[in-house]
C-alpha cells in the first residue's frame, strides 16, 4: 500500500510504500475511500500549537514525531478483521471514529476516550487516512454509513462531531435564541447545518473574510458580521436581541474571544473549539458579577458521532461545500488550506 507521510515538519509530505497491514486480535482493516483534510493536520505538519505570548506546544514533547501518516477524517470499506474481533460485514461502508483512548483510564471508562490522557488517536499517534488502508483497533470505532456518500461523510468524524458536541453543551439555549458563531470556514459552515438539523433557532456568524461571510449567508446564517468592523460588537448585540447567550468560537484567537466577551449577555455561555492560538487576560470579578461561562470543547464521543450520522441518514443534515481531490494532490491541498484558499472542506481519495 501507499501512504503520504510527514517525514520532516514543515516540508512536503512524501509518498511512501509500506506493507499491506494485516489485522490481528480485534483489529479491523478499512480500505480508505475518503480522507478529510483538517486544520489539525496543519498543526501536526508544522509540529506545534501556538499557546500565545510567544509560547508553543511542541508535539515532540508529547512523543509525536515523524514519520506521521496524518488524517483523522476517514471513511472507507471494511475488508477484513482479526481473529478476536466481533463480527463485521466485509464490504460495509463505514466512518471511523479516530479519537481512541487507552481503554483503561477513568475517562475511557466514562466513554470519553477523546479526553484520555494517553490518547491513541488515528492520524496522530497511529497511522491515519492519507493512505490506501487504515487499521482500526476495534469495530466499536466504526459507524455504518449505509447509503451516505463517504466523501461527504468523512468530515463528520472531526468537523461534524466537534460542532455537534459543542452545540449540545448549550442545552436549550440553541432553541430559544440565535447562536453566535465565530468562523465561517469548514467548521463554521458545518455548524450552521448541524444547528439547523438539531432544530436550533439559527446562527449569527462573525468572520473576517468576505467570501466566508458570503458562504455563511448562502448556507442560511441569520446575519453575518465583519470581525474587523468598528461596529461589530453593537451589531452582534442587535442581531442577538440584546447580547449573545450562546457563543461558539471556532477560531479562538485573542480577537474572537475578546469580542465574544464584549458582546456576551449576562449569564452567557462561550464554548471554544478553535486552535488558532493566542491568549487573553480576564478580570476575575467579572466572571462572578456578569456572570458568564467559558468552556472548552474537544471533538466528541463515538456515541455523539453515531447520533450525528443518524441525523444525516434521516436527511436532516445538509451538505457543506466539499472540494474533492485525488490523494496525490495532497501537498497542493495543504498549501491551499494553509493560505486560506479553501471554502468548506477538502476531501482526498486514494
Amino acid at each position: 500500500m501507499h501512504c503520504y507521510c510527514v517525514t520532516q515538519h514543515g516540508t512536503p509530505l512524501e509518498r511512501v510504500e509500506r506493507p499491506l497491514p494485516r489485522p490481528t486480535g480485534t483489529e479491523v482493516l478499512v480500505q480508505v475511500k475518503a480522507a478529510g483534510l483538517c486544520h489539525t493536520d496543519l498543526h501536526l505538519w508544522e509540529g506545534h500549537y501556538d499557546l500565545g505570548g510567544g509560547r508553543k506546544l511542541m508535539l515532540a514533547d508529547r512523543g509525536i514525531r515523524p514519520p506521521l501518516t496524518l488524517c483523522h477524517e476517514i471513511a472507507g470499506e471494511i475488508v477484513g478483521s482479526g481473529e478476536a474481533a466481533p463480527p463485521v460485514q466485509v464490504g460495509a461502508s463505514v466512518l471511523v471514529h479516530p479519537w481512541i483512548g487507552c481503554g483503561v483510564c477513568p475517562a475511557c471508562g466514562r466513554g470519553e476516550e477523546h479526553l484520555c490522557i494517553r490518547p491513541q488517536t488515528l492520524g496522530v499517534v497511529h497511522p491515519g487516512g492519507f493512505a490506501d488502508y487504515v487499521l482500526v483497533p476495534h469495530p466499536r470505532y466504526l459507524v455504518e454509513l449505509g447509503a451516505l456518500d463517504p466523501g461527504a461523510s468523512a468530515p463528520l468524524a472531526c468537523a461534524g462531531v466537534t460542532v455537534y458536541s459543542a452545540l449540545k453543551k448549550f442545552g436549550s439555549r440553541i432553541f430559544e435564541e440565535p447562536t453566535l458563531i465565530f468562523g465561517a470556514g469548514g467548521l463554521g459552515l458545518m455548524s450552521i447545518e448541524v444547528l439547523r438539523a438539531m432544530g436550533g433557532v439559527g446562527a449569527v456568524v462573525v468572520a473576517r473574510d468576505p467570501a466566508q461571510r458570503e458562504a455563511a449567508r448562502q448556507a442560511g446564517a441569520l446575519a453575518t458580521i465583519d470581525l474587523r468592523a468598528d461596529d461589530a460588537v453593537p451589531s452582534i448585540v442587535a442581531a442577538t436581541g440584546g447580547g449573545a447567550r450562546a457563543v461558539l468560537d471556532l477560531v479562538s484567537t485573542h480577537d474572537t474571544v475578546a469580542m465574544a466577551l464584549a458582546a456576551l449577555a449576562r449569564g452567557g455561555h462561550i464554548v471554544a473549539c478553535g486552535l488558532i492560538g493566542g491568549e487573553i487576560t480576564l478580570p476575575l470579578p467579572s466572571i462572578v458579577l456578569r456572570p458568564f461561562r467559558l468552556e472548552g470543547s474537544y471533538v466528541g464521543t463515538v456515541d455523539e458521532l453515531r447520533e450525528l450520522v443518524a441525523l444525516a441518514q434521516r436527511g436532516s443534515l445538509g451538505a457543506i461545500p466539499i472540494s474533492r481531490r485525488p490523494l496525490d494532490s495532497i501537498n497542493t491541498a495543504f498549501d491551499d488550506l494553509r493560505h486560506g484558499r479553501v471554502s468548506g472542506r477538502v476531501v482526498l481519495a486514494p
